[in-house]
């Protein structure tokens, strides 16, 4: 082979490796925020909760839920990092990890049924880093539906 040619598929060699490092940083792994069943989502819409994550308690800022979708808002209130994990019949869904004073939400569709919600960092649950919540009823009020009247 000839000197071009070499050169040729080196660089193609690079190009495809470059393309494979890109598409593997694009997909897979995450930020630990996805789920079974593809409930979780980080938009922000849904009844909003805040869950204060403290060394090591868990504190829910409603004790109701209905069926429907809600937004946790996860805040790190201790001095080690945390997470949040809901987990139930409307699947498994866990926030990323957070540092001591940072926040993140995690965005879930409850169904009727009980949910454990812990933080999943080791051996946290264990310490006390956990509360069970029932969802029961008709779905809960959308932050979404503005329109009064019968849909006409």
């Amino acid at each position: 082979m000839t000197t071009p040619h070499i050169r040729h598929r080196v660089l193609l060699g690079v190009a495809a490796g470059g393309l494979t490092a890109l598409l593997a940083a694009c997909g897979g792994g995450g930020d630990g925020s996805g789920n079974n069943d593809g409930t979780s989502k980080s938009d922000g819409t849904g009844t909003k909760v805040t869950a204060e994550l403290s060394d090591f308690h868990i504190k829910l800022s409603t004790e109701k839920f209905k069926a429907g979708e809600y937004t946790f808002t996860a805040k790190n209130t201790g001095s080690h990092e945390h997470a949040l994990e809901i987990e139930g019949p409307g699947g498994e869904n866990r926030s990323k990890t957070i540092e001591p004073g940072q926040s993140t939400t995690l965005t879930v569709t409850l169904k009727s049924g009980s949910y454990e919600v812990y933080c999943p960092v080791d051996g946290h649950k264990d310490l006390g880093m956990e509360t069970d919540i029932t969802v029961g009823g008709a779905p809960a009020p959308s932050d979404n539906n503005n329109s009064p009247g019968n849909g006409y």
